[in-house]
């Protein structure tokens, strides 16, 4: 296992390194008020501990991604060792610490309110009704994730599940955030950290042989490479290990709690890494468990095998009965807790852009209840076409949030070059994948990554060409 160990260190020292590189180029002020002490409101503006902060924005951005995501892409072998660790790193790094950085700075606002500003009316518009799409199927895919594994845990209906998650979604969604959400998830959060390293410590102690990374393993070992290209697929099937635009909607809620700027890289970098790690263990695990990649794509084609399916069995094998009690806790505290709170970003995303106050309980129901009704709609689409769209347009928001972040820094005159490169891959990923996918235009493979390689550079060449938007916060 040098190869997954390699990879864990690396994404350790790129917290340390790369994230202060990152904070010293963003230029922190620690003697700035932030909106959490400006705007103390009792109910989404409210200080909290640096600890609380940290495990909320923790457990808010992993959800299922970073377990079923990396599941899902362990599919393809070792190449998805490289992407969550180098991903996380030049990516996902960057974009959680400026989505949450950009959000203290303009008063804790939403994401799409700050795309506005720096890329003009017209891409806020979109992003407004982006977002909330974005936050809805988010919404809808934590809430069957769960049901799902709960299913298999109780032998309670899934569509039992789907309602009392839903009951509680609301509950969470309409309360201030230091009533539940600063009480309950930081423990929430210790839990998805002990299951996550108690499989660290199985694969070390326990006999599995992790394959290594090598030329004959960084080929594409899906079991059908040609319908299942590397690029543009793992790219967007591992989203929230590597690079995952919901973080930035919900990067703002714990903008609205931070009291110092210097807490930024703690919270928003150091979330990110750790995410990143939890990725790469569940990458490792299903890579290993089943005997190989091979064995983990012949596992999971069989009828009921999915990957709720996958962490079930793993973890009753793997930690034995308390510790896979623990562990199916974790991958269900994690998911429904990152579903209420994209509730919750979606609720302040709407109130953000029609002024809407939120100090009264009856304007957060008026947001509210809408789009809970059509979240209940959409859970009776299959998960796996959700899936699908909620990763596509998952990436297309990080991208979106990265460009803004490069036009901010280029405004304050300073440099952007490790925004632009993670944005114009980004940017070829998502166009390339839309147009090849089957949920897309299905095109042919060449032309599809050939067009998605123009748009990269006509997008770079565009940046560079245009003048100062506006005078930046």
């Amino acid at each position: 296992m040098i190869s997954f160990v390699i990879c864990v260190v690396i994404l350790v020292l790129g917290y340390f390194i790369y994230g202060s590189y990152v904070e010293k180029q963003f230029g922190i002020d620690v003697n700035r008020k932030t909106p959490a002490i400006t705007k103390e409101d009792g109910v989404d503006f409210v200080p909290l501990k640096l600890g609380k902060i940290f495990l909320i924005q923790f457990l808010n951005i992993a959800g299922l991604g970073p377990i079923f995501g990396a599941i899902s892409g362990a599919l393809w072998g070792p190449v998805a060792f490289l992407w969550i660790t180098f991903g996380c790193i030049f990516g996902g790094v960057v974009h959680d610490y400026f989505s949450g950085m950009l959000s203290i700075r303009h008063g804790g606002q939403s994401i799409p309110e700050i795309v506005g500003k720096y890329l003009g009316n017209g891409v806020k518009h979109f992003m407004r009704i982006f977002a909330v799409v974005l936050l809805v199927l988010v919404g809808v895919v934590f809430v069957k994730g769960p049901a799902s594994i709960l299913q298999e845990l109780t032998g309670v209906s899934a569509s039992t599940m789907v309602i009392i998650i839903f009951l509680y979604y609301i509950l969470a969604t309409m309360i201030p955030i230091d009533k539940l959400i600063g009480k309950v998830y930081p423990l929430f959060g210790l839990s998805l950290l002990l299951m996550a390293f108690g499989l660290f410590g199985a694969l070390i102690f326990q006999d599995f042989t992790i394959p290594e990374i090598s030329f004959a393993t960084l080929q594409n070992m899906h079991s059908d490479p040609d319908i299942f290209p590397v690029f543009p697929l793992v790219f967007v099937t591992i989203a929230c290990g590597a690079i995952s635009g919901f973080h930035a909607t919900q990067s703002p809620l714990m903008a609205r709690c931070i009291s110092n700027e210097a807490d930024g890289k703690k919270v928003f970098a150091g979330a990110m890494v750790t995410e990143g790690i939890i990725a790469l263990i569940w990458a490792a695990v299903a890579m290993s468990f089943f005997g190989g990649v091979s064995q983990l794509g012949e596992t999971m084609a069989q009828d009921g095998h999915n990957a709720a399916w996958v962490v079930n069995i793993i973890c009753n094998t793997m930690l034995g009965k308390v510790g896979g009690i623990l562990a199916v806790f974790g991958v269900v505290a994690a998911p429904i807790t990152s579903g209420d709170t994209a509730f919750r970003s979606a609720r302040l995303t709407i109130a953000d852009s029609f002024k809407i106050n939120q100090s009264k309980l009856s304007k957060r129901l008026l947001v509210t209840i809408p789009l809970f009704v059509i979240a209940v709609v959409l859970t009776k689409v299959d998960f796996a076409i959700i899936w699908r769209y909620f990763g596509w347009s998952n990436q297309v928001m990080a991208t979106i949030v990265l460009w803004a972040a490069a036009v901010y820094m280029k405004n304050k005159g300073k440099k952007a070059w490790f925004i632009i490169l993670p944005a114009a891959f980004m940017s070829a990923v998502v166009t390339t994948y839309i147009l090849v996918a089957p949920e897309g235009f299905m095109l042919n493979y060449t032309l599809s990554y050939s067009i998605g390689i123009l748009v990269s550079i006509g997008v770079t060449v565009l940046f560079y060409a245009k003048k100062t938007i506006v005078r930046s916060t």
